[in-house]
């Protein structure tokens, strides 16, 4: 039999596995093929396009110039298997399922996509080093015919505090990635089949006191960085009492403060602690980072008084990136706050 025919066979032999073991069979990031390995293999095949939307107008062109890249649509997470129709934050300790959206077919491609789905987590905000600073969580077989398949992945054992940054992976022998670098954000930007999902929703007693989220800024160079972080509200958070206070820890704050305490819109109120109090624009500058390096610091969220909106306050880390950019998005998050009545 020829070479063809012998992976026309093989690539049967997959589809037919992956639909009997879809939602049972985990596959390790060591497992899945290299990148290099299967643009080979690629080129003798039928090209496939199975993408993940980064934002809503996301239609599959890579790369794009889209933002935010980290609030993929087709990423979602709910308390039971049956899809909900807002995404939720995971419930520690439970089992939490992870909906992904894989769109067949995209601009560079067509027909039926056999591959693997994987989905991976990190401490919420920007640097993360691929793969260094990500934990899979599962990843399951599947083939994707035309439309839109959507994949069910179970989260076990969801470790606290339950606030993470969520990644989606296609790896597909017919759709190979155009590369893969330690930037996610490059990552995701060049490549259809990444899209990467980091939305927390923040919900606030009146006057209960501070809750508290986790955020981390990373270098993904092999050469110390300076670096920015820039808070933005979609409307000023005092129109529901709301309070926002970072905590950057001592080692985080004496290097802003070594570093000038740049900033605009915060004034300190502790011994590690800044206030945003301008919550529509606010930022904090020259942060150093040592290479490879990924420091993790606290956010505290409150309300005094009860509002009916919601608002949306993002974080989002600005830097240097190994792809030649001197400043650019490297990851944030957006926090969706609400402050409900009293019981």
């Amino acid at each position: 039999m020829s070479s063809a025919g012998r992976r026309l066979r093989r690539a049967v032999w997959v589809g037919l596995t992956g639909a009997a073991l879809t939602g049972l069979l985990t596959v390790t990031a060591a497992a899945a093929a290299p990148v290099g390995e299967g643009s080979v293999r690629a080129a003798a095949a039928a090209r496939t396009d199975v993408y993940i939307k980064d934002v809503t107008a996301d239609v599959g062109t890579e790369p794009h110039s889209h933002n935010p890249l980290w609030a993929s649509p087709d990423i979602k997470v709910c308390p039971t298997a049956v899809e909900c129709a807002v995404s939720q934050n995971p419930i520690v300790g439970a089992t939490n399922f992870i909906f992904v959206k894989l769109r067949n077919a995209g601009p560079y491609g067509s027909g039926t996509s056999s591959g693997v789905l994987q989905v991976y987590r990190t401490t919420p905000g920007g640097g993360a080093v691929w793969p260094t600073h990500w934990t899979q969580i599962g990843a399951v077989n599947v083939v994707a015919f035309a439309g839109v398949t959507t994949v069910t992945i179970p989260w076990t054992g969801v470790p606290g505090p339950g606030h993470f940054c969520l990644l989606a992976r296609w790896v597909s022998d017919s759709d190979p990635m155009t590369f893969e670098g330690p930037d996610i954000s490059t990552n995701t930007r060049h490549n259809n089949n990444i899209a990467w999902r980091n939305v927390d929703s923040v919900a606030l007693t009146p006057g209960g006191g501070q809750v508290v989220r986790p955020f981390a800024i990373g270098n993904s160079l092999r050469v110390p960085s300076r670096n920015d972080l820039v808070f933005a509200a979609a409307e000023p958070l005092q129109g529901i009492g709301g309070r926002v206070v970072v905590d950057l820890g001592p080692q985080l704050f004496e290097r802003w403060r070594a570093g000038g305490a740049v900033g605009t819109g915060v004034r300190p109120v502790g011994r590690t602690q800044v206030e945003i109090v301008e919550p529509t624009k606010a930022s904090l500058g020259n942060l150093l980072l040592n290479p490879g390096e990924r420091v993790e610091f606290s956010l505290l969220f409150s309300a005094e008084a009860a509002s009916n909106r919601e608002v949306s306050f993002t974080v989002t880390q600005f830097g240097p990136d190994t792809a030649g950019a001197r400043w650019t998005d490297l990851g944030g998050v957006e926090y969706l706050i609400s402050a409900g009545r009293r019981q």
